[in-house]
């Protein structure tokens, strides 16, 4: 289909895509044109990676936008919504708005309401359903990107709650949903009452194979040599090969190309990429060799850690990897680089094949095996996942074709691995709703924001998801249903009156603040077991989770009743003690006990008991008190860096990337945010020492420097700077000599005026001043990288909805 005869699409839009080099639709794409993307109809796109389905999503957006309406473009990982609003933003020269939200999740998105276009992440939607978002009840299409993500047990549920939401908010709203090539992408389509396109066709080939022994055992039954060499491992031979240039049978020269290496773990991924430089080094030019040294410094300037150095180590040389432990700043770096053609080949995660748009010549699965918890040991992957690893391989314009690789070390695991991956259909996505976590939250958010009001109300709406259509369980959803109605009601969050179901007061603000109910419950009786107990620490039990009614019991009722003590101030809660509380929460990923952890953190645990809120488990409760210890170390790490540890420390000392330490920070900072909103709501008089907490986990401060911290531009090391210099906070900085201020800040002037400014200086400018030179200010460190990025502003909660 020619672009000149698209319906329904503004008028520029034709030149534009010519202007790109488009002038004929992918097969794929055409398809769903003559199915109405551009014309509302409803739309699910099952289609391999690279076949263009952003333009398929482009394509129904922008014909809503001319019709007068709003899109809606949902996507799973905050990291692709960058990149989204990145590709939108060319729009922006016809007169489109663009907004991207992904964090804050306490907000309407007020602002979203003047955009055209908005990009946002599955769990900011949610929430914004939650907190009545007007503009919502405007939109006219919506398109959920990676739609298989359903299937997660983590992610699913918001995502098919939030579709089966909008819909209902908006009647005759578009979806249209994009997916890899699925299984049942048919039922998909049946549950969004939409029209399928569901094709395998790529816009260059993809080869899948075996390696094994000396060659490349692929799909068609032909072989190709490709020998190990000496100690190579077969890794290594395949990336060297894919970086040699080839003679074609017509002579012609095909250039080297990137490898993607896919591995079960962090510290694969790690060790993988540092092996992997020794390969790609001799074939690097001078040129590339400079420009990965200045990439190499960016790296270490992110943060002043092992895994900078060792990330760096590896870019210089021309390798990477990739994982969720690496800091933003890493990851941002690495993937440029890599599409840049700059770093041949990055050894990542899984995660990196749901990620960003980073594909290579091949894709190399080495690792087809993972540590599974539930499996007791190593499972394979899926055949959806490794298939999404796959698709990565060939880049339109850019490769001839696209080669997808595994791993054989023996003739037997060779024609396994044909078997289970390479001539296997991806599995079929089921709804993971159904789980009572899920429920839990959804329920509860459901009620609350008007979606339903009584108990069959509840019921109907749930027959709306994608569980409902797919379940032949007759009855299971009911009874689960049941028992959450049943949790939500004794732990305060619902009132329930012959079926008839009300949000209390509490209910309202736990889904407002987008909590786990589950959470927010062991947050209110940890405040309340404070206010009776002062700190004294007392032995739980046991866990007994039903009463002879077969009802909930809650955390304070396991610990008993006790009278109150009048004297107990709040302020002495420690920050160790909120800090255990919300790493107990189902919101926070906790730390794991390694080898050797178990014995440290016991006599922790002993010598701070008195500071925690809540009753510790007993010792022969083998799953809860490893769980408190888990959070008791969680507490830990966010109490080093609120102590001002330095970032190598932590790492080494928690055996955690930077990405972690920001990851927890963040959640500890969004939780206990959440948990001064309930401490007012149940009237505990704690706020003052989680807000303290709160802001010194924030900016990773002393006590004796929250208020300076609190300064928009100052931060944990500025802070420390100025304190010493005598500067203790925000009112002395406001009349702080400006000489003083510009040595503690090194004499930068920029900054000083900023910090200034910020903190309401009368005069901020620091023209003709000069650094007091009575004013002693420690050295950087060579990676000092502090005044690159503390000016700039964070989002919070951005480890929800990322890798």
């Amino acid at each position: 289909m020619d672009v000149a005869d698209l319906p329904g699409v503004p008028d520029w839009l034709p030149e534009h895509l010519r202007a790109g080099g488009i002038e004929q639709l992918y097969p794929p794409q055409a398809e769903a044109v003559e199915c109405g993307v551009t014309e509302g109809e409803n739309i699910v796109a099952a289609i391999p990676t690279a076949s263009g389905k952003t333009l398929v999503a482009e394509l129904a957006m922008l014909s809503a936008v001319a019709r007068g309406g709003t899109a809606l473009y949902i996507v799973p990982l905050r990291a692709l919504a960058s990149e989204k609003q990145a590709e939108f933003e060319q729009f922006e020269q016809y007169g489109l708005s663009v907004g991207v939200s992904t964090g804050n999740y306490e907000s309407d998105g007020g602002w979203l309401g003047d955009c055209d276009i908005v990009v946002a992440t599955s769990e900011k939607v949610d929430s914004l359903v939650r907190n009545d978002a007007p503009w919502l009840e405007d939109l006219t299409c919506v398109v959920s990107d990676e739609v298989h993500l359903v299937d997660d047990s983590q992610r699913g549920p918001t995502l098919e709650v939030t579709l089966a939401k909008l819909r209902r908010l908006n009647p005759d709203l578009q979806t249209v949903a994009l997916s890899a090539t699925i299984g049942n992408a048919d039922e998909l389509a049946g549950w969004l009452d939409a029209e399928l396109v569901d094709s395998d066709w790529r816009p260059i080939e993809l080869q899948k194979g075996v390696h094994y022994g000396q060659a490349l055992h692929l799909e068609d039954g032909s072989q190709q040599r490709l020998a190990v060499q000496n100690n190579e491992k077969p890794t290594a031979a395949i990336v060297r090969d894919t970086l040699q240039d080839k003679q074609g049978e017509d002579g012609t020269v095909e250039e080297g190309g990137s490898t993607l290496v896919f591995v079960n773990s962090r510290r694969n991924a790690e060790a993988a990429a540092g092996r992997l430089g020794s390969t790609v080094r001799p074939h690097l030019t001078s040129d590339e060799r400079a420009q990965l040294a200045d990439i190499a410094d960016e790296i270490r300037d992110v943060s002043d850690t092992e895994t900078s150095d060792d990330l760096a180590d590896a870019v210089a040389d021309g390798a990477a990897f990739h994982h969720a432990g690496l800091a933003r700043g890493h990851r941002e770096l690495v993937e440029q680089a890599f599409q840049d053609r700059l770093v041949k080949v990055v050894c990542a995660t899984p995660t990196l094949a749901a990620g960003v748009n980073t594909p290579s010549r091949r894709v190399v699965v080495r690792d087809w095996r993972r540590y599974d918890g539930s499996a007791g040991g190593m499972a394979p992957l899926s055949v959806l996942e490794v298939h999404q690893m796959m698709g990565r391989a060939g880049r339109p314009g850019l490769d001839p074709y696209g080669e997808a690789v595994l791993v054989a070390s023996s003739h037997d695991e060779l024609d396994e691995l044909f078997e289970r991956y390479v001539w296997a259909d991806p599995e079929p996505v089921r709804s993971k709703l159904a789980a009572e976590p899920a429920l839990r939250t959804h329920i509860l958010a459901t009620v609350s924001s008007g979606f339903a009001r009584s108990r069959t109300g509840l019921l109907e709406f749930l027959e709306q998801t994608l569980y409902a259509s797919q379940t032949d369980e007759s009855g299971r959803l009911e009874r689960v249903v049941d028992d959450v109605l049943t949790y939500l009601e004794r732990n305060g969050f619902l009132d329930v009156d012959a079926g008839e179901l009300d949000a209390t007061s509490l209910g309202h603000t736990v889904s407002r603040l987008y909590l786990d109910p589950m959470s927010a419950a062991e947050i209110v009786d940890g405040l309340e077991y404070w206010a009776r107990h002062g700190g004294e620490p007392e032995a739980s039990d046991g866990p007994d989770t039903e009463d002879a009614d077969g009802a909930f019991t809650t955390a304070s009722e396991l610990a008993g009743e006790s009278e109150g003590d009048a004297d107990i101030d709040p302020d002495d809660i420690s920050a160790l003690g909120l800090y255990h509380l919300v790493s107990r929460t189902p919101d926070m990923y906790q730390l794991y006990l390694r080898s050797g952890d178990r014995e440290e953190y016991e006599m922790e645990l002993y010598e701070r008991e008195d500071e925690l809120l809540g009753p510790t488990p007993s010792e022969f409760e083998d799953e809860r008190f490893e769980d408190w210890l888990s959070a008791l170390k969680t507490a830990r790490l966010l109490e080093d860096w609120a102590s001002e540890v330095d970032e190598e420390t932590i790492t080494d000392r928690y055996g955690v990337g930077p990405g972690d330490i920001r990851g927890k920070v963040e959640t500890a900072q969004w939780l206990l945010g959440a948990a001064e909103s309930l401490a007012g709501e149940v009237d505990s008089d704690a706020a003052r020492a989680i807000s303290e907490a709160r802001i010194r986990v924030e900016h990773g401060v002393r006590e004796e420097l929250v208020d300076l911290a609190g300064v928009r531009g100052v931060g944990r090391k500025r802070a420390r700077r100025l304190f010493e210099a005598g500067i203790g906070d925000r009112a002395a900085l406001r009349d702080a000599a400006k000489p003083v201020v510009l040595a503690a800040l090194r004499g930068r002037r920029k900054t000083a005026e900023n910090v200034l400014e910020n903190a309401g200086h009368r005069d901020p400018s620091m023209e003709g001043v000069e650094p007091d030179p009575n004013v002693e200010v420690d050295e950087p460190s060579a990676r000092d990288g502090e005044e690159d990025y503390e000016d700039e502003p964070e989002e919070d909660q951005s480890s929800l909805g990322d890798f």
